[in-house]
Formats: structure tokens, sequence, C-alpha cells
């Protein structure tokens, strides 16, 4: 655990006061040309190009990770552990900085301009999400660049974190491009599965900083109480948290029921401007927060036994 919160800490303060760093280490380059070079060796309907394939990818990178973690168990007194751990967090923590994403789309002056930046946002590379998909896209981006790398290097290391970034440049981008459909296929089911818990706990999360009873009804109405591969309750709880957000700053304003339907009725955004961003921006942060939180409570209470 305290490996964990160290390198968790580590990871983001590193990812915030050295930018050109972070863009220089976190290069994925070398796993698109291992997966196009895997693509060349097998034919049709072979291993590589059913729903498992992506198994033979995966195996040969994580199979070193996994031999390095062991290898530097207890040496050192733990250093050699705790910056191994480091060093792989900050490489599958992001890629980019998801605060200066969404700032730039917030930020955006023109919707040309906009739509660029909301690419980056985007699920699947191809299309710029708007309007209410933006906020659902600042919570799915969360997911995969900060809470699923760091729930599953909690759970079994560096092999965690380096195992749910692979996946997911499996699924989304260029990788995913040059892999056999059948294969991101798996690839997604997979991934679909490693999120589930992730987002199960982000949504708990959201329910504690943000609005309970909001969240608690998004996330039953959209089906998380029970087991699917996907995490379509997440973006439901999230857009619900936003909206609380943003009832309760109308009202704070001194924003009225004027239309009789019992909630406070939102003011008009001024041009260009995205509040909404900024809402989801800090409700993922407060998240953040409360998973340090818990994971520095469970480091204290493992101290004092």
């Amino acid at each position: 655990m305290s490996v964990t919160l160290i390198a968790t800490v580590v990871a983001l303060v590193l990812g915030h006061l050295a930018p050109s760093l972070a863009v220089s280490v976190r290069r994925y380059g070398w796993y698109r040309q291992w997966v196009g070079w895997l693509d060349g060796q097998f034919p049709e309907g072979g291993f590589w190009r059913g729903r498992w394939g992506i198994a033979l990818a995966l195996l040969p990178p994580l199979l070193a990770v996994g031999l390095m973690q062991r290898a530097l168990e207890a040496q050192l007194l733990g250093l050699a552990e705790l910056l191994f751990g480091i060093a792989v967090l900050f490489y599958a923590w992001g890629p980019r900085d998801l605060d200066v994403d969404v700032e730039a789309v917030a930020r955006a002056r023109d919707p040309a301009s906009r739509r660029e930046a909301a690419m980056r946002l985007s699920a699947d590379g191809d299309t710029a999400p708007e309007g209410v998909a933006l906020v659902e896209a600042v919570f799915r981006n969360a997911m995969r660049r900060w809470f699923g790398v760091l729930f599953w290097f909690l759970v079994l290391g560096p092999f965690g974190a380096l195992l749910y970034r692979l996946l997911v440049l499996s699924v989304v981008g260029g990788t995913a491009q040059a892999l056999p459909s059948r294969t991101v296929a798996g690839a997604r089911m997979l991934l679909g599965v490693l999120e589930w818990p992730v987002a199960q706990l982000m949504t708990l999360a959201l329910a504690l900083v943000g609005n309970f009873d909001s969240v608690l009804g998004a996330w039953r109405d959209a089906g998380g109480a029970s087991f699917r591969a996907d995490h379509r309750f997440l973006l439901a709880a999230g857009r619900a948290s936003v909206r609380s957000e943003m009832v309760e700053a109308a009202a704070d304003a001194g924003y009225t029921d004027q239309d009789g339907d019992g909630e406070v009725d939102l003011p008009p955004p001024l041009p260009g401007e995205l509040p909404e961003l900024r809402d989801a921006m800090s409700l993922v942060w407060r998240c953040l927060l409360v998973w340090l939180a818990v994971l520095a409570l469970f480091v204290i209470a493992g101290w004092v036994s």
C-alpha cells in the first residue's frame, strides 16, 4: 500500500512539474510496431486473429515486467521495488495530462478549435465528443488515464499497471487499427472486465464527494447493480453528479424553480463557456483525493498494527 501511495504521488507530481519529461517517456510506438510485426507472421484463421489473440501481444512485455517485479522484491530494503514501481506507474499513467486537455476544450475560442481540442478526449479517436458526451469523456478519460492504472497497480503492482495501459492501447488509437478486428473485440471485452471494478469504485467516490442520491439513482438506472463488462453506469453517474453541482451553484447564485418542476433552473451559459467541463474535472480530482485518502488510511493502519 505504501509503495502504491508513494508511486502515485510521485507520478502525479512529476507529470505536472515536468510535462516534457512525461511526453518524452510515455511513448508506445514500440507496442504498435510489435503488434504490426505479429500481424504479419500469422495467417488468416489463426489464433492471432481470434478473440484471444491479444494474449500473444501482451505476454512478452508483461512477462518481462512480471519477472523484474519478482526479482526486485525485498531488494535494498524495498527501495529497488519502489523505484521500479514509480518508473512503471509514471510510464503507464496518462499518457496525456487530463487537466490540460479539458482546459483546452473549455478555453477554445471557436467551434473548429474546440472540436480539435475535443478530439484528444475522444473515445474512438475518430469523433470529437460534443455536449453531454464531453462530460462523459472527462470521466472516461479519468478512468483510462488515472484510475484504471492506479487500481491495477494497487492489485497487481507494475504488472497490473502495464497490463491495463496496453489493453487501452489495443482498443483505442493507432495500435487498435493495426490489430485484426476479432483481436480488438477480445481486447475490448477483457478491458471491460478490468474496468468494471474501477468504474464501481469511481462511482462510489462520486457519491461521497457529490450528491449521493443523484449518483445512486443514476447508477441504479444505468444497470450498475448488475455485472456487465462496460462502464455506462459511471458515465450516467458522472452526468448526474455534474448536473447536481450546477444546480447547487445556481441555487447559491439566487436562481429559483420558475417552471415548477421541483428543480432550480440553470442559468443560460455564456457564449463559448463550458462550466460543466470544469465541474466534471473538479469532481474527478475530488474522487482521486478520496482514493488517495483511503490508501493513506490503509498505510497508517498497517504501521499501527
